[in-house]
C-alpha cells in the first residue's frame, strides 16, 4: 500500500502578482485568508498589495496561507490522503497548522509575532550575515571552497543540506563575492542569497529572544499526524516536541538527507509539495526514490476540476 507525505516548502522571494490571484480566486485560499484576517484584525491581502516584496510579516503570513490552502486543495482535488507531513525551514509553521498541533489562526498570530521579533533583531544584530544557496555543487567541491575559507579565517556555517549538490551556507557578506566566484570556478551555481541569514548556531541570541518574547505566549498540542523534523528526521507528535522543533529551527541546519532516510524507513512512495516552491520538488535525492507531485498556486488555478 502506497503512503503519501505532504511537504511544505521553505519560503522564497515572491511578488504579489505571483500569489495574489490565487488568494482571491481559489476558494481554499479565500477560506484560509478569512481566518488569517480574523486573527490579525486587518486585511492581509491589502497589506500584501501595498507592502514590499520581501520577507515582511505580511509576506510570511501570505506564504503560510497559500501553503496550507494548497494542501487543502490537493486533498480535495487530487484525492491525496497524507499519512505524515514535513515542513522545510519556514514550512515548519505550515506543518504545525496542518498537523493539528496548533489551530491555523494561532499559527498566523505566532508567525506575525516571530516575524516582528526577527525583524527587530536584525535591525541591530548580524546585519552582515547572509545565507547563500548553491546548486550543482557536489559535496567534495563545496568542501574545497569551505576549507579555503577556514584557512583564511573566514567564518561560515552550513545552514542546509538538500542533496549532494544543493547546500545553504551562511557567512559574512563581505566574503560572498569571492565565495560565488570559487563556486562558479568549480561548475556550481549560486542561486539565492537570503537576507537575513537563517539556521545557524551564531543566531543563538535570536533564539533566546524568540523564546522570551514569543514562544511563551503560545502552546502546542499533540498532532493528528506526525511531523517529520527537517532538522534530524525524527518523528514529532507531542506538543512539547513540536514547540522544541520550532524553537531549534533558528540555530539548526535543514537536512534533507535525514528527511529522505525517514521517508524511506516509513515506507513512503509519494510526496506532495504543497505551496510556492522553487527547490524541493526538483531535488534529485527525492525524485530518484519517490513520486514527487508539486502543486503551487498556478497549478491549482489551471485545474478545471470543480471544487466544492
Amino acid at each position: 500500500m502506497s503512503r503519501t507525505a505532504v511537504v511544505f516548502p521553505g519560503m522564497g522571494p515572491s511578488k504579489f502578482g505571483d500569489v495574489g490571484r490565487f488568494m482571491t480566486v481559489s476558494p481554499f485560499a479565500r477560506r484560509r485568508l478569512a481566518e488569517a484576517d480574523a486573527a490579525l484584525g486587518f486585511s492581509l491581502l491589502e497589506e500584501l498589495r501595498t507592502g514590499p516584496d520581501e520577507y515582511s510579516a505580511a509576506q510570511q503570513i501570505g506564504f503560510l496561507v497559500n501553503s496550507v490552502a494548497m494542501a487543502d486543495w490537493m486533498e480535495k482535488s487530487l484525492g491525496f490522503r497524507p499519512d505524515m507531513c514535513v515542513g522545510s525551514s519556514f514550512g515548519e509553521r505550515a506543518a504545525v497548522a496542518y498537523s493539528g498541533a496548533m489551530p491555523f489562526a494561532e499559527v498566523v498570530r505566532l508567525t506575525a509575532e516571530l516575524a516582528r521579533c526577527e525583524l527587530d533583531y536584525f535591525r541591530d544584530e548580524h546585519q552582515d550575515l547572509i545565507s547563500q544557496l548553491v546548486v550543482r555543487t557536489p559535496q567534495e567541491r563545496l568542501d574545497e571552497v569551505l576549507t579555503a575559507m577556514s584557512q583564511n579565517d573566514e567564518w561560515h556555517e552550513i545552514s542546509g543540506y538538500f542533496d549532494d549538490s544543493v547546500h545553504l551556507v551562511t557567512m559574512h557578506e563581505k566574503h560572498l563575492a569571492e565565495f560565488k566566484r570559487k563556486i562558479s570556478d568549480r561548475g556550481g551555481y549560486s542561486l539565492t542569497t537570503m537576507r537575513p541569514a537563517a539556521h545557524a548556531r551564531v543566531l543563538a541570541p535570536l533564539r533566546a529572544r524568540m523564546r522570551e518574547e514569543v514562544f511563551g505566549k503560545f502552546s502546542f498540542t499533540a498532532t493528528t499526524m506526525p511531523i517529520i523534523s527537517d532538522q534530524d528526521g525524527s518523528l514529532v507528535s507531542g506538543g512539547a516536541e513540536v514547540g522544541a522543533m520550532l524553537d531549534a529551527s533558528t540555530v539548526n541546519p535543514v537536512h534533507w538527507g535525514h528527511v529522505h532516510d525517514r521517508l524511506v524507513k516509513e515506507g513512503f512512495t509519494r510526496i506532495c509539495v504543497a505551496g510556492p516552491d522553487f527547490l524541493i520538488h526538483r531535488l534529485g535525492l527525492l525524485r530518484k526514490n519517490f513520486e514527487v507531485v508539486a502543486a503551487g498556486p498556478k497549478d491549482a488555478l489551471k485545474s478545471r476540476r470543480p471544487s466544492r
